[in-house]
């Protein structure tokens, strides 16, 4: 029943907004007509009933009659071509009041107007004048205010079981949200207060929403007023406040959430309530986001680039990054069919015909193939991403990190310097540092075979080195996602253990403007800010998704891995760091090596890796990298 008499009201809108406008208004007017004749000497001392009908007062009572069908006509017909009954009262903002005081002064001006063209024989009081007006809008005024602030408490009430967020930024932004969760109400968020360091609004409201304190008194509002979600919402935020704020939000069990830039969000044309996003792990680094250089375009424009283990996590952003650059051809290169299929449509739906990519199923293990493909497409820049990379995985087959590690580096790095190859990249880790496990130390031997190769070879053989990235295939923060999907627990080996953390277009970046700087046989290294520990991480990733630690999602601790260490380094003691024209890059000078040795060695290491015999590997990887500590 009351169902269908809401969609009668809905229906019928605009007639029932004037119906009670006339009756509003005639309501004022007959109303000040009857306290102005009451009140003054017209009818004496005498009854109003009685007087009504009788002359001499008979005439006030036919020109009341006569001119309120005159008043509540200029009000009625001003109303309408102002728009009064077009607006969605709901929704009503200052301006929609400002409209009907205007519109208010333009029926009053019109009908003192009229009226005395028409009532010349009787003048209608100036009381009746002011006090009918005055009335009149204040009826109708409060009558619109009054729905809009029903239909608003009906909103808050249902929003009880919503989630209770704190607003971080009492500016245009949080003014603009708040604006429209009271047009369109959220179904996720009550927002319960905000906070603003400009000592200014502290105290003061906005939209109703109390500004409670500065970012400092986070923690305390987040207890005291038993918040769920904080809201980020200053888009235009510096980088280095972001992560302050943020870093001082992480501290709470609280979803973070973080609004869009609005030039972005006015552009895409989309509602702002539905664009807010969680505030992702890059948002939490310590560090600037390390961007492209233009110049990396100019190394790339133009020529053919190879990129081996292009359908990877780092192997497909270069690829991409590349593609970005206009090279003459671009060669992907993998093993896995999958992944390469993958990136090559991906490409071909970005560029179609403006990109001469080729693909090409190949091992890098395979030396002949790897000669055939560079004689075929004589690249000048090669990436060789192509590697195992897991190191539990390669703690149990030592033999097979070997092979395709290292005599995959081998074979690309040869056909690089035979073919000439202008540049060649290999990409490292900072495992390669005093390795503790099989994969850092092939990694080690892979530096190794390019500054040796570097030395004699007019190709420019560099390498670049740099910590964990964040969502690549076999990192840490797919697996706590996966496990986060599953309720939990989330698994770090131990509370102390730490890395260096970067995203996958910082890492590709990276390598792209270590590739356009000379210097053969470097090792380059990104200055990564400040080491994270993987259990904060762990609980940051929990609260992002909305839970909270240790209470919606557990953490466990399984003790360090086999060839796992606490702590990652970059560099190397014996290495000799030095800056770059990049503040952010870091090179070390390639070491002195005696080269028949190392490829005597090199021979040595293959043969053992071949035969299978693990033991006897670990004891000669040893010898080729002092500095791996593995228990054998």
């Amino acid at each position: 029943m009351s169902r269908a008499i809401g969609e009668i009201l809905r229906r019928y809108r605009r007639l029932f907004l004037v119906l009670f406008d006339m009756a509003a208004v005639a309501a004022s007017y007959i109303g000040t007509w009857m306290l102005t004749l009451q009140g003054s000497d017209l009818l004496g001392d005498s009854m109003v009933g009685m007087a009504v009908m009788t002359s001499p007062y008979k005439k006030y009572f036919s020109l009341m009659a006569s001119s309120c069908f005159l008043f509540v006509s200029c009000y009625i017909i001003i109303y309408a071509f102002m728009g009064m009954y077009d607006s969605l009262w709901r929704y009503a903002e200052i301006i929609e009041f400002f409209r009907v005081c205007v519109a208010s002064f333009l029926a009053v001006a019109a009908f003192v107007t009229l009226s005395q063209l028409i009532f010349t024989e009787r003048r209608i009081p100036m009381a009746v004048y002011l006090m009918s007006a005055m009335f009149a809008t204040i009826l109708t005024l409060m009558a619109r205010l009054t729905y809009r602030m029903y239909r608003n408490t009906k909103i808050k009430s249902s929003r009880k079981q919503r989630r209770r967020v704190l607003l971080i930024g009492a500016g245009d932004a949080a003014s603009m949200l708040l604006h429209e969760i009271n047009r369109n109400p959220s179904d996720e968020m009550n927002i319960i207060c905000a906070v603003d360091d400009s000592p200014q609004k502290v105290g003061r409201t906005i939209l109703g929403v109390q500004i409670m304190g500065t970012t400092a008194d986070i923690p305390d509002l987040v207890e005291r007023c038993e918040i769920e979600t904080i809201l980020l919402c200053i888009p235009t935020i510096e980088e280095n406040d972001k992560r302050r704020i943020l870093s001082i939000c992480s501290k709470t069990n609280c979803n973070l959430r973080i609004m869009p830039d609005l030039v972005k969000l006015i552009a895409d044309g989309r509602d702002l309530s539905s664009r807010i996003r969680d505030v992702k792990v890059e948002d939490l680094l310590g560090r600037e986001v390390i961007e492209m250089d233009p110049a990396t375009n100019t190394l790339i424009s133009g020529k053919v680039v190879m990129v081996t283990g292009g359908g990877g996590s780092i192997g497909s952003e270069l690829c991409r990054q590349i593609a970005a650059a206009g090279p003459s051809k671009l060669v992907i290169v993998d093993i896995y069919e999958n992944n390469a299929y993958s990136i090559q449509q991906e490409l071909i739906r970005k560029y179609a015909d403006r990109l001469d990519l080729e693909v090409q199923i190949a091992s890098v293990r395979d030396s002949k193939k790897v000669d055939r493909l560079f004689a075929e497409y004589r690249p000048a820049l090669v990436f060789h991403a192509a590697a195992h990379k897991h190191v539990p995985l390669m703690e149990t087959s030592p033999e097979e990190a070997v092979k395709n590690n290292v005599f995959g580096t081998y074979n690309v790095a040869l056909s690089a310097e035979k073919y000439g190859a202008e540049r060649f990249v290999l990409i490292s880790t900072d495992k390669a540092v005093n390795p503790t496990n099989v994969m850092g130390a092939t990694k080690r031997i892979c530096e190794m075979i390019v500054q040796t190769i570097a030395e004699t070879s007019k190709t420019d053989f560099v390498a670049v080195r740099f910590g964990n990235v964040l969502g690549s295939n076999g990192s840490v923060l797919p697996l706590f996602k996966e496990q986060i999907a599953e309720g939990g627990p989330l698994t770090v080996t131990d509370p102390d253990i730490v890395r260096y953390f970067m995203t996958i277009p910082e890492a590709v970046s990276l390598v792209l403007q270590a590739a356009s700087m000379s210097g053969k046989g470097n090792i380059f290294v990104l200055d990564m800010g400040e080491p994270v520990r993987i259990l904060d991480l762990a609980e940051n990733l929990i609260k992002l998704a909305g839970f909270i630690p240790y209470r919606d999602v557990d953490i466990v601790f399984t003790g360090l891995r086999p060839g796992e260490k606490l702590f990652e380094e970059l560099t190397m003691d014996e290495e000799s760091v030095h800056k770059t024209a990049n503040k952010k890059i870091f090179v070390g000078a390639p070491l002195k090596m005696d080269k028949p040795n190392f490829f005597t060695h090199l021979a040595r290491l293959k043969e053992i890796a071949y035969s299978n015999d693990s033991k006897r590997l670990l004891a000669f990887i040893s010898e080729m990298v002092p500095t791996f500590d593995h228990e054998i």
